[in-house]
This record gives C-alpha cells, structure tokens and sequence, in this order.
C-alpha cells in the first residue's frame, strides 16, 4: 500500500480537484436544462471526473515529490472535468447548437494540452504523476471524441480505433514483456497525437461537411496507427537486442 501524501500536498491536491468537480457539476446541471439532457448525463459526466480524481489522489504520494500540487496539474484537472462533460454526452440525443459546444470544448481541452506540461517544466515540478496524468487525460479525450464521432454518424464503427489503439497497446504489453519498456521522447509521437486529436475535432465540428468528415477521421488514424507500429517494432527491436546481449556467448 502506497504511503499517505503530505498534508500540506493533499490540500494542495484537494483545493484544485473539488472546485473543479464542482464547477463541472453546475456547468453539467446547466447543460442539461439548455440542451434537455437525461438526467444521467450528469451522473455520467461526473463518474468519469470522480474516477480521474480518485486516481490522481492515489497516486500523490510515489509519483509527485513536491509539497504543492503545481499549476500544471491543475490546468491537467480543468481539462480533465471538460472531458468529462464531454463524456457524459456519450448516449445522449443531439440538440440543436450542441455539436458546436462540444467543438468548442474539445478545442479548449486541446489547447490547454499545450499548457500543463510547459507549466510544470517552467516551475521545475516536472513528475511521473503529471506526466501520467496528462497522458491518461490525453488518452480518454481521444477516445471520448472517437466515440461521439461514431455516435454523430461522423464517421462509421471504425473510428473507435483511434481511441482503442493506446488501450490496446498497453494490453499488448502484458502478454509482451518487451512492450512495457519506456519510449524515448519522440516529436513524431507529440506530433501524431495533435494530428489524431485535430482530425476529430474537425469531424466533430458542425462546419465540416459530413461527406468530409469520414475522410478527415481516417487521415487521423491512420497517423496514429502508424506512429504506433514504428513503436512497436522499436520496443520488439529494442527488446531483441537486450536479450543478444544479456545471453552468454
């Protein structure tokens, strides 16, 4: 069992997460009088931010060694509770000026991506849990916006790939050994992931004709499905050659 984190941290962490649980909530409780939404979607919408939540307080004490939650992850929490209202709209009906809002949002959660990590350098409170943090915020929004793409008829079944692919990759990794080791920094990885997350966006957005937007969908996936194999192939290389140099000659 991991230890408890700092006091000191632990409020820090509480002072960023709670508002922003609570503003999701009443932005969630607006959305749904505006837009006539079930009443689960703010259930929905607030389990996804719960469940991150839960996660990050877990993981304070052995990944974070600072005594302050830091700036950068509380951009990290404020994109994390849009992608949770982002969540909650999986199942729902479609309004009229809603595919808008959930442009603007996915933009919004986009741009901030760009934020956090500059942040924690420039304060110098760089951390595995930030890091994992912003990946694993990354990684769901990817999939929640492939979802919504499938749910809007933007695009057919397939496009739930994109969101399938980094899950399917760590499954991978614990039947292959060789897959769980650490990638290098990559700007071809940064890169693909912007490119993924754009394409999605512009297929979400409700300017883009829909006889584009399956196009659009597929040149996003097809990055990232070959981003992904250069490092599959790296780690199985890498992995080979360890081995060649471990074995007794």
């Amino acid at each position: 069992m991991a230890p408890a984190p700092h006091p000191s941290l632990l409020r820090s962490a509480l002072i960023s997460i709670l508002p922003a649980g609570l503003m999701a909530g009443v932005i969630g409780a607006l959305l749904m009088y505006r837009f006539g939404l079930d009443a689960a979607y703010l259930e929905k919408a607030m389990v996804v931010f719960l469940a991150g939540a839960v996660w990050v307080l877990v993981g304070l004490s052995k990944h974070h060694p600072f005594e302050s939650f830091g700036a950068a992850n509380q951009v990290t929490v404020a994109r994390g509770a849009l992608v949770a209202l982002l969540a909650g709209l999986i199942g729902e009906r479609t309004a009229v000026g809603l595919p808008a809002l959930v442009t603007a949002a996915a933009v919004t959660v986009a741009v901030l991506d760009g934020v956090d990590g500059w942040m924690a350098r420039r304060q110098r409170m760089v951390s595995d849990l930030g890091a994992r943090f912003d990946m694993e915020t990354d990684a769901v929004f990817i999939m929640v916006l492939a979802v919504l793409a499938w749910q809007l008829d933007k695009a057919g079944a397939w496009v739930l790939v994109s969101g399938l692919l980094r899950y399917l990759f760590v499954a991978a990794g614990l039947v292959v050994s060789g897959l769980r080791r650490a990638l290098p920094p990559s700007m071809r990885r940064k890169f693909i992931a912007v490119v993924q997350v754009v394409a999605l966006i512009l297929a979400l957005a409700p300017f883009v004709p829909a006889t584009v937007t399956p196009a659009v969908a597929a040149i996003g996936l097809c990055a990232l499905t070959l981003s992904f194999l250069v490092d599959v192939v790296w780690l199985l290389q890498n992995a080979v050659r360890s081995r060649a140099t471990l074995s007794p000659r």
